[in-house]
């Protein structure tokens, strides 16, 4: 049973709830500071981290899980939610540039299928970008938190995960080094959490981003741990990824 949409949305209501958000959005902005003139897909609870692309992206769709349900997204203009089943997703091919997975591969019935699909809707070389419960973190075990819930992962799983699927991990990242606890004290130090956590016990972060882009096809020969994976900085302004100038 997926943490449905009001759990998530009482969490994101909380103050802990929304240092976990300011978080894990900063991230984010800092992996791919804008979508001008692409097509962005949503899929999970995603929709506020897809806010800012709005304003630049050619299209913007938020996909919620039909057991998890869905809030009203925008609050006001056209919607731009819809719910969807994880391995039917109703999109032609290769239309997505950008990918967000938040909340929706923990709980998925079969994660390789769902990533197959978002494979199938993903336009060549377009980029996703996967953020999960991490098991070695204290969040994979704070049910009060929609990140105890379903199946959290360890880097080297996901990036498995990611290359049965076809696609090539780039970029990784852990944040939520703050405690699952809501207390003021807690909430109101995330960024203090997260410099102290990166540099004290950077392995232990509570969530886990991997970004990859679409392959077309498996060079052989080369398995996952044999390729090196760039960290995720929050504030690294120069990370526009080894990849960039392959998009050139």
């Amino acid at each position: 049973m997926r943490f449905d949409i009001d759990r998530l949305q009482t969490f994101y209501g909380s103050a802990l709830g929304r240092m976990a958000h300011e978080m894990l959005a900063r991230r984010v902005s800092a992996l791919w500071p804008h979508a001008d003139g692409l097509d962005v897909l949503g899929v999970g609870h995603a929709d506020a981290l897809l806010e800012p692309y709005r304003p630049g992206a050619r299209r913007v769709i938020s996909a919620a899980p039909d057991e998890q349900g869905a809030e009203r997204w925008p609050a006001e203009g056209k919607g731009l939610t819809t719910l969807v089943e994880d391995e039917r997703l109703p999109f032609p091919d290769a239309l997505f540039d950008r990918i967000v997975v938040c909340h929706a591969l923990e709980e998925a019935e079969s994660p390789h299928r769902m990533l197959r699909e978002l494979w199938r809707v993903a336009a060549p070389e377009a980029r996703i970008l996967i953020i999960v419960a991490h098991r070695r973190g204290l969040w994979a075990r704070a049910e009060s938190t929609p990140f105890g819930h379903g199946r959290p992962y360890t880097r080297s799983q996901l990036n498995r995960l990611l290359e049965e699927a076809m696609f090539l991990p780039q970029a990784s990242a852990r944040a939520l080094y703050a405690p699952p606890i809501n207390w003021g004290i807690i909430s109101s130090a995330g960024d203090a959490w997260e410099k102290m956590g990166g540099f004290a016990w950077s392995g232990f972060g509570g969530v886990l981003m991997i970004e990859a882009v679409k392959r077309l096809y498996i060079e052989p020969g080369t398995p996952a741990r044999g390729r090196r994976v760039v960290k995720i900085a929050p504030e690294n302004k120069a990370l526009r990824r080894k990849s960039e100038k392959s998009r050139t």
